[in-house]
């Protein structure tokens, strides 16, 4: 009895830090009066070889000339960034180089705050594929959405995903070839359409105070003693296909159609890049969600980053698992993605026309 509370104990100090990060008390889908988002509603270029102040960082990712560095070096290591504005469709392209190791997992995905996801999901043992999954509001009532994409080497140097997300086609690239699309269609009621921030982070699914699910999925225990490990980002493209300052939800049915932009306006995005979806090659047969349920060992889903556990995604409808605070009010993202605040921004070009002549002026 005494090993079982200690087990449940350390589980509850390693989840709780990773459970906090993302928390959030208002889910659109929910309440009619949350905040609205910051919008991004530009294109920006972030090198990542310093700290950039468009992202909330924790867990102490560090920076240097080869970017940004998420290190999982003992139990309870979760660095992460997330965005602290939201794109409402767009491309995004990362520069990013897996972290090697049993059970580690990099991760780098969309998210909003009903819960709308898109990801890329790297497994430390495994150097020659990448997974990619998407959700919808959370749901979890079903594990088939995940699947496995040829990527030799993922581990051993930087590789280029893109991530190009409209109204009516989601593409996963790898150095710029197209691996999987995505139609509302085919999504079965759980297409991505609300507005998302950036997420990216190294966690440890194989950590042994995990579900054995989560363990299974990640590829196996976690041995501390032969890391660090380590998951690199050299530098990130955003282009918000809407513009404004921000978006807010117009009614709580989570539709694209209901997200208004506050100075810009809502763009549902081009053309599809693929009229005809590539086939899935290999689906994640026997793992875990979220991908496809483990046929041999019930699969609970994990209460620890990137991920949110099934019981708050319905049943407590004021916790929800979103997005950091935005920016404040008024201030912008420079193109490098710097953060200004209103003193410094550009002056629009209206406001220098020359004055009219002092005759003419009326006061």
């Amino acid at each position: 009895m005494l090993r079982t509370l200690r087990a449940v104990a350390a589980c509850a100090l390693l989840s709780a830090p990773a459970l906090a990060q993302t928390y959030t008390n208002c889910n659109p889908t929910e309440s009619s009066s949350c905040p609205p988002d910051s919008a991004l509603g530009k294109t920006v270029n972030i090198d990542f070889t310093s700290a950039s102040d468009s992202f909330t960082a924790e867990g102490n990712p560090t920076y240097g000339s080869d970017g940004a560095s998420f290190t999982v070096a003992k139990q309870g290591d979760s660095p992460k960034i997330t965005s602290k504005w939201y794109l409402m469709f767009g491309q995004v392209d990362i520069e990013l180089q897996a972290a090697a190791g049993q059970g580690i997992v990099s991760s780098f995905f969309l998210q909003s705050d009903c819960l709308d996801e898109i990801d890329w999901e790297w497994l430390g043992g495994d150097n020659g594929q990448v997974q990619s999954n998407y959700f919808g509001k959370g749901n979890t009532a079903t594990h088939d959405r995940g699947a496995f994409h040829a990527n030799p080497g993922n581990h051993d140097g930087f590789q280029k995903y893109t991530i190009i997300w409209t109204s009516e086609q989601i593409a996963w690239q790898i150095n710029g070839q197209t691996v999987r699309t995505l139609i509302p269609d085919n999504a079965k009621g759980q297409y991505p359409q609300t507005p998302m921030a950036i997420k990216i982070g190294a966690w440890a699914g194989g950590d042994p105070n995990n579900e054995q699910g989560t363990i299974d999925w990640a590829g196996g225990l976690t041995d501390y003693s032969k890391g660090p490990y380590t998951m690199k980002v050299k530098n990130l493209k955003v282009q918000d296909y809407s513009t404004g300052t921000t978006y807010t939800y117009g009614d709580t049915s989570g539709t694209w159609q209901s997200i208004k932009s506050n100075g810009g306006t809502v763009n549902s995005g081009g053309t599809p890049v693929k009229e005809d979806a590539p086939s899935i090659t290999s689906a994640a047969v026997g793992a875990p969600l979220p991908f496809t349920p483990h046929t041999t060992s019930p699969y609970t889903r994990p209460s620890v980053y990137p991920w949110v556990p099934d019981t708050t995604v319905v049943t407590v409808p004021t916790t929800t698992y979103g997005n950091y605070p935005g920016l404040p009010s008024g201030w912008s993202v420079s193109d490098s993605g710097k953060v200004i605040p209103p003193s410094q921004a550009p002056v629009s070009k209206h406001l220098l026309l020359p004055l009219p002549p002092l005759s003419t002026r009326s006061y």
